[in-house]
């Protein structure tokens, strides 16, 4: 009995995972295929996939009782993408059984001619077949641009079944897709949305510029119209532009979820996600059935904005506290646990009241302080304990929005950005978070960093028990001040924390005691 052997891949956590495709057929008069492994329901219909695909391209496949097994069996398969490999398996072409398959992987989703449709999870089912040892991978052509981002397999994009086949019998052969990481990441990310379109808000710019360099979550608070939401979207361009490996990563992250559309081939800036309030938890944090990434790690490496803050359900909210603190958030369901990568920068924003108005200049306030007590209510305390800068956006006046000056660039203040983030790395050469991920960032700091990198002087000090004493921080509270004070440091290349820089992290931080603490 012979026994044929195709390598395709799997999807663990955002790796991939080398699966092989065993088949063997015996005699018999009532033909069928058993697929084995651990397969789910979409697998299971995949013979009749194969069938179609076979019969449209005059493929002959194995006779009698088939068996294919999807080892390694304890691992449970789900999606189509194992249609392709167990095409290949089953084959009973005279010739093929000499050609050595042994260095190639495959995949892709069999339409009823023997297409090939494109799938989820590629690039690191790439990643994961170049990691193994494998030289080439067959993938469908739409999804090809993004495998070949992993650099070191050669990818041959596939349209149809009888394509691979004639592959390998030299008849035409596929020309490979390559990609050229240094052409791609030699010209830093186009700027497409500019601060300097913003009138106004120097003060919200400014924060906003030191929460870039730190990393530093921000909670933005001012009536409707003000700019929050414009603010927020030019984040990332102002944040030090993507490397290859953050774009991998995240890169992983959008293919498992089926957003392999958004690749071209990989991400070449940094994420923006802005998820509308009325979210499920499981589609902000991650979850399902079969667990899928959420949205706070598709923002992965960018930024999570939360417009209308307190409009999104408060157990959605309350979830955000581990992955904050983690950068990294664990699913687990009974036949699967996977953990997602998730550092983003987190910017909320947020009406002062039910209405909007509260504070406003000219238009009054409908709502009672009763109204406004239970609307701010809707966010709390643990999770404002975690945003280290609050600012108020306020309305703008006539002259801010009739002056034809020029307010500064994004690129200026990336500039800047990037040279703060330089001098903190400098600063963290060698520093190992407690995952062993590098130190990269003043926002990721751990107790002992904070001990041993934010040193002040006694001026600094009386400043920090002040603040201390009449803000009523926390004890994370103060290790905050202390992270912001760090950036804020940064700006100025300077390793001691002065007053200043420690007088100006709090007043950045003490805005949620004038609405809050009403």
């Amino acid at each position: 009995m012979a026994i044929s052997t195709i390598y395709s891949a799997a999807i663990r956590g955002i790796d991939g995972l080398i699966v092989t495709v065993e088949a063997s057929n015996a005699a018999s008069p009532n033909p069928r295929i058993d697929i084995i492994g651990l397969p789910d329901a979409a697998i299971k219909e995949s013979q009749g996939r194969v069938r179609s695909a076979a019969r449209a391209c005059d493929l002959p496949l194995k006779k009698g009782v088939v068996t294919v097994n999807l080892a390694p069996a304890d691992i449970r398969k789900e999606g189509t993408v194992y249609d392709l490999p167990i095409l290949l398996s089953l084959l009973d072409i005279p010739g093929l059984e000499r050609i050595d398959f042994s260095d190639a992987c495959f995949l892709g989703e069999l339409s009823l001619s023997g297409d090939l449709r494109p799938i989820s999870g590629v690039l690191p089912m790439a990643v994961a077949a170049r990691d193994s040892g494998f030289r080439s991978i067959f993938v469908p052509a739409e999804n090809a641009c993004e495998a070949s981002a992993a650099c070191g397999i050669t990818v041959f994009p596939v349209k149809n079944a009888l394509q691979v086949i004639n592959h390998f019998l030299n008849k035409k052969r596929i020309i490979p897709v390559r990609f050229d990481k240094d052409d791609y990441f030699g010209v830093a990310d186009n700027i497409l949305l500019d601060f300097s379109d913003v009138k106004g808000q120097e003060g919200a710019k400014k924060a906003l510029e030191i929460a870039a360099a730190g990393e530093h979550n921000v909670l933005l608070i001012g009536p409707p119209g003000t700019g929050k939401s414009m603010l927020a979207s030019r984040v990332p361009y102002i944040l030090p532009p993507i490397t290859l490996d953050e774009s991998i990563e995240t890169s992983k992250i959008y293919s498992i979820a089926g957003l392999h559309q958004e690749l071209t081939p990989i991400l070449d800036h940094r994420p923006f996600r802005s998820p509308h309030h009325s979210l499920s938890s499981a589609a902000l944090i991650g979850g399902g059935t079969n667990p899928k990434p959420g949205e706070i790690s598709l923002a992965n490496n960018g930024v999570l904005f939360l417009d209308e803050f307190p409009e999104f359900d408060k157990h959605s909210c309350e979830v955000l506290r581990q992955p904050i603190e983690d950068r990294n958030v664990t699913i687990t369901r009974v036949n699967a646990t996977v953990n997602y990568p998730c550092s983003f920068m987190l910017i909320c924003a947020m009406n002062p009241c039910k209405c909007g108005y509260y504070g406003h200049p000219t238009k009054p306030c409908t709502c009672t302080p009763q109204a406004r007590r239970s609307y701010l209510a809707m966010i709390s305390g643990p999770i404002l304990d975690r945003i280290d800068i609050q600012v108020e956006v306020n309305a703008l006046d006539f002259s801010e929005l009739d002056t034809t000056i020029a307010a500064e660039s994004s690129d200026k203040i990336r500039r800047r950005v990037s040279r703060a983030r330089a001098f903190a790395m400098k600063r963290f050469e060698g520093e190992r978070l407690a995952n062993g991920q590098p130190l990269t960032c003043n926002a990721r700091m751990q107790p002992k960093h904070v001990r041993k990198f934010c040193t002040f002087d006694d001026s600094g000090r009386a400043v920090l028990e002040l603040a201390y004493k009449k803000l009523g921080l926390s004890a994370r509270g103060y290790d905050r001040i202390l992270k912001v004070a760090r950036t804020v440091a940064d700006f100025d290349e300077s390793e001691l924390i002065k007053k200043d820089h420690i007088a100006l992290a709090v007043q950045l931080r003490s805005l949620d005691r004038k609405y809050f603490n009403n």
